[in-house]
């Protein structure tokens, strides 16, 4: 039996996108059910299957994990053949430590610019100093790793894999707000904006009716 992945709105749940677009990538089978968040009730929905009332939430049999980052690593746990981490371990140590500082960190852009797939790029939003700072900061870290472990596909580590799935959020991010960001890195977005994943989840996203109080279209 497949597992069934718990997630919000695909306009808006950026933590939902991560292990959604990991085991799409790699192939990993699972049915997912939307609970559309901010709307009366949605906490109590998310409740029957997350200690935290928030999503993710990957159901496994009676395997429950919640949080993004933890779920990754489950599926990496439970798929070695998929290389969800990579197999090198300098390259698995790199990996690990900037999915952890994703998870962690990057609190003004996530405020300053929140995911919302279906914002018209168009309209511009001016970086405070701080959230310039965090753009600053990923930059850096996309071209470290394409310049030290890159060699052998388009992705961070080569192959898609869960650092990739930690930062697609961003990328969205990027996107949406047109954050101007150097050739490596841009390269690296259009990648992930190439796949078909990415495409399914940004034509679902954009198809949804529902919109969040204060954001923008």
């Amino acid at each position: 039996m497949a597992p069934t992945l718990i997630i919000g709105n695909k306009n808006y749940s950026s933590w939902s996108l991560r292990p959604w677009i990991a085991m799409k990538v790699a192939g990993i089978d699972f049915d997912e059910q939307v609970v559309p968040l901010y709307e009366p009730g949605s906490r109590e929905k998310v409740l029957k299957h997350s200690p935290t009332g928030k999503v993710p939430c990957l159901l496994d049999g009676e395997v429950t994990v919640w949080e993004s980052l933890a779920i990754l690593d489950y599926l990496a746990d439970k798929h070695p053949d998929k290389h969800l981490w990579p197999p090198d371990p300098k390259a698995r140590a790199q990996a690990r430590a900037i999915a952890a500082e994703m998870h962690a960190g990057f609190g003004v852009l996530r405020r300053h610019c929140p995911m919302n797939v279906r914002r018209d790029p168009r309209k511009v939003r001016e970086l405070t100093p701080e959230v310039q700072q965090d753009v600053s900061r990923i930059e850096a870290i996309w071209t470290d790793c394409r310049a030290r472990f890159g060699q052998n596909g388009p992705f961070l580590f080569g192959a898609f894999g869960n650092a990739d799935a930690m930062y697609a959020p961003v990328v969205s991010r990027f996107a949406s707000y047109a954050i101007s960001v150097g050739k490596t890195a841009r390269a690296y977005m259009d990648a992930v904006m190439a796949l078909p994943a990415w495409k399914d989840w940004e034509k679902a996203g954009r198809a949804e009716s529902w919109v969040m109080a204060g954001n923008e279209v």
